[in-house]
Order: structure tokens, then sequence, then C-alpha cells
């Protein structure tokens, strides 16, 4: 089932748990794909994600990237999406029609192993988004509060409690 996005909001709340927490040594990282119109969003992604040992990159947070979007941008988050051991798309109505979102995609693909790359398939309450991915990617869906890990064949779920698959 696709995250709620009711539920993203409210682990973004949940946000001190996320700053409080140091990076331990050898933490896998996974650089976010979204809209900057969904930011709420993002950082609710962060703290579940966080909860679960894994440090999520989003770019507005980075203190180096420039205020407004350029060249060095670009450059910025290609030299990111190699670093980072996982690239994650947050898939919600926003991100679909970003001009950025795609060319972040297009990139991920050529250049992380296909099993490093996951969609994270959300629901508004009107529909659900990141279906046009599914047996392409991988996806991280949620259940009855839990995280899973599912496979492009759609046949096998697993439980995300210590990202077994980083």
């Amino acid at each position: 089932m696709a995250i709620d996005q009711s539920d993203l909001r409210r682990a973004a709340q949940r946000q001190t748990f996320r700053k409080s927490l140091l990076r331990a040594h050898g933490q896998r990282t996974a650089f976010l794909c979204h809209s900057h119109k969904d930011r709420e969003l993002a950082e609710g992604l962060q703290v579940l994600l966080a909860e679960k040992g894994v440090e999520l990159y989003i770019d507005w947070q980075d203190t180096a990237m420039p205020d407004k979007p350029n060249e060095e941008t670009a450059g910025r988050i290609k030299l990111k999406i190699k670093n980072c051991d996982w690239f994650l798309f947050l898939a919600t109505a926003n991100s679909m029609s970003s001009r950025w979102c795609p060319w972040e995609l297009g990139y991920a693909d050529g250049s992380k192993p296909l099993e490093r790359i996951a969609i994270v398939p959300t629901m508004d309450g009107l529909s659900t988004h990141g279906n046009e991915y599914v047996g392409i990617y991988r996806r991280i869906y949620s259940h009855g509060g839990e995280l899973f890990w599912m496979s492009t064949d759609n046949k096998q779920a697993t439980v995300v409690r210590v990202i077994p698959f980083l």
C-alpha cells in the first residue's frame, strides 16, 4: 500500500528526533528526489527513515547548495546521487509534474544499479502517485505502521526494520 501523505505529515512533526541523531559510522544514506512543494512530506519520510537508521539527503537542507537552481546545482545533485547508497523518488502529484524530478530519476537510472533505486508511492486521498514505475523500480510501502521494501516482481515484500536491504 502506498504511504498516506497524512502519515508523512504526522512524522514530520517528530522532526526533532531526526535533528538529534548523530550520524553513525557506516550509516547508509539515500538521496531523496522530490518536489520542493512537498517539503513537509519529505521531512516526514526523513524522520521515518532516520528511525530505521537511514540518513536521507534533502537538497534544500544542504547549505552548500546555491539559492537559485543553476549548473552548479545540477553538478552537486549529480554528485550527491552518486555518493548516496540509495536513490528514492517521493512520488506525489507535485513531483510527477516537476521539471527536476524526472531529470534526477533519469540520471540515477543511468548511474546507479537498479536495485539501489526505489519509488515511494503516496496517496493523497484522491489518487495514488508512483504507479507508473511499478515493474521498473523497487518500492517502499507502508502497512500497519511498518515500512515494506517491495521488489519489482511484486511477489516478495520485506519488512523494513533495520533496513536489511542496505
